[in-house]
């Protein structure tokens, strides 16, 4: 009686459950509709036109140098050896109009998950109107989304081509010419292929930042089981994998017959696993950690090499991570502060500065900064912080080794409390520094300051001052990152 009794009031909350999902998988649907705003439209049209127009100079620069290169090369083997040089560069007209016509007809290939869920997303919107806006020219803002996102991956397939025929090309001239006294000519090639590649990779890597739009639709998008169905039938993903839910006779993507399932594999697994001895469970376990390791040590060694991609191969040059990053993401913002006339352990002064270095390559960075002069008393007992003057800064950082730099610094520092712009324009009264020394990063985990650096500075101007300067200063600079 009593096991009748627990089986009814299981079946009772079971059914409330599944009754209260339903109702709020409802809501959810219901909801769309004024959820979905032509915001997510915009963004992903604004998204897509921007990484389209970018990828497509890129490649068109890429492949244009490359061409170039290659027509050096030409002529410096023609000098040499004309019959040789018509030997290997005869077809090399023919090859690159073959690419163009290729490039013509161009068609992703190649999955990409974000932009399967843009896409896809689109493509939903585009057969269930009714989740989208009501907004007047929400359906134009649909539609031209579309046509940039279709626009964004015949770029990218294009890009994909351009890199893989440069590949091909340039470990063709290094078989032809790599004894023929071009070592310096293949290895600039070596460098526009990697680049190409670490380039396009970057390229991606920019889709998977969805700005909060795109995010808030897709996380609703997601939740909805309407959407779960369009997207298992009509993603790029579906085309390529019969995904879990299926009707394997609807789906329309490549047969996998003659595939292991995976109850086989774990079947044979565990047939092998019997017939090798007590011991075989803790060997295989052995086994499998020994090579999940190797993999680990392996995929660090790839990243390290700038890597990170299965189709980049290392370079044998040193690679310049900068290159691979748009304009705005070489630039460094830091904070500088140094105190001035130390009394009694007092501050008479601090200057902090803010400082923005552009970094065009791993080994060196050069920028400006200016920063205010905060006066802060005589002394502990008698503390009165006014502002003190201001200064203006241009410097260059070089590498030395491991963390270790040569630091150098122009500066201008007016020493006395600001009234009125016209103060500053008088030249006599601003002091002049030249500064030099060395320069250590210290690794700083923080939310905004990711790193410490640490400068020990030669003012080798301060001669000249009158009143004479520190002439050996110490400061310390954080990164914001």
């Amino acid at each position: 009686m009593i096991c009748k009794r627990i089986f009814v009031l299981i079946a009772v909350i079971a059914v409330c459950m599944h009754a209260g999902a339903q109702e709020q998988q409802g809501l959810l649907e219901d909801s769309l509709k004024t959820k979905i705003s032509t915001k997510y439209l915009e963004t992903v049209s604004n998204k897509a036109e921007g990484l389209e127009k970018k990828i497509n100079a890129k490649s068109a620069k890429t492949l244009r140098q490359f061409q170039q290169q290659e027509l050096r090369m030409h002529r410096k083997l023609s000098k040499l050896d004309s019959l040789k040089a018509k030997q290997i560069f005869g077809d090399a007209q023919q090859q690159y109009a073959s690419l163009e016509n290729k490039l013509k007809d161009a068609k992703l290939n190649r999955y990409i998950p974000s932009l399967d869920s843009i896409g896809t997303s689109l493509k939903f919107l585009e057969q269930n109107p009714q989740f989208l806006s009501s907004a007047k020219d929400a359906g134009q803002k649909l539609k031209y989304a579309i046509d940039q996102v279709n626009g964004l991956k015949t770029e990218l397939q294009k890009a994909e081509d351009i890199k893989t025929f440069i590949r091909q090309r340039k470990d063709y001239l290094r078989s032809q010419l790599k004894d023929l006294g071009f070592a310096k000519e293949l290895k600039k090639l070596s460098k526009q292929s990697y680049y190409a590649a670490a380039q396009l990779n970057e390229y991606r890597e920019l889709l998977k930042d969805h700005k909060k739009a795109e995010r808030k639709t897709l996380e609703l998008l997601t939740k909805t089981k309407l959407f779960k169905d369009f997207f298992r039938k009509n993603s790029m993903l579906a085309s390529l994998f019969r995904l879990p839910g299926d009707d394997p006779s609807s789906f329309g993507g490549a047969s996998l017959a003659g595939l292991q399932t995976r109850s086989q594999v774990t079947a044979l697994i565990q047939s092998q696993i019997s017939s090798g001895g007590p011991n075989a469970q803790q060997q295989l376990q052995q086994n499998i950690q020994q090579a999940q390791s190797e993999l680990n040590r392996l995929k660090d060694k790839m990243n390290q090499a700038g890597g990170g991609s299965s189709d980049e191969e290392l370079p044998d040059f040193k690679i310049n991570n900068q290159r691979k990053k748009n304009f705005w993401k070489k630039w460094e913002l830091g904070v500088n502060t140094q105190s001035n006339k130390p009394n009694s352990f007092f501050p008479v002064t601090t200057d902090i500065s803010m400082m923005a270095g552009f970094r065009p390559h791993d080994n060196y960075v050069v920028g400006i900064g200016i920063g205010g002069l905060i006066g802060w008393g005589k002394d502990i007992r008698h503390i009165d912080i006014s502002s003190q003057g201001m200064s203006i800064k241009s410097f260059a950082e070089i590498k030395i080794r491991g963390s270790f730099h040569f630091a150098t610094e122009y500066e201008m520092v007016y020493r006395n409390e600001i009234r009125n712009i016209e103060q500053l324009k008088d030249r006599s009264v601003w002091q002049y520094s030249g500064l030099a020394g060395l320069s250590k990063v210290v690794s700083l985990k923080t939310k905004f300051f990711k790193k410490t650096k640490l400068q020990l500075m030669w003012d080798f101007l301060s001669y000249r001052q009158v009143p004479r300067t520190q002439a050996i200063l110490f400061r310390v600079s954080y990164n914001i990152k």
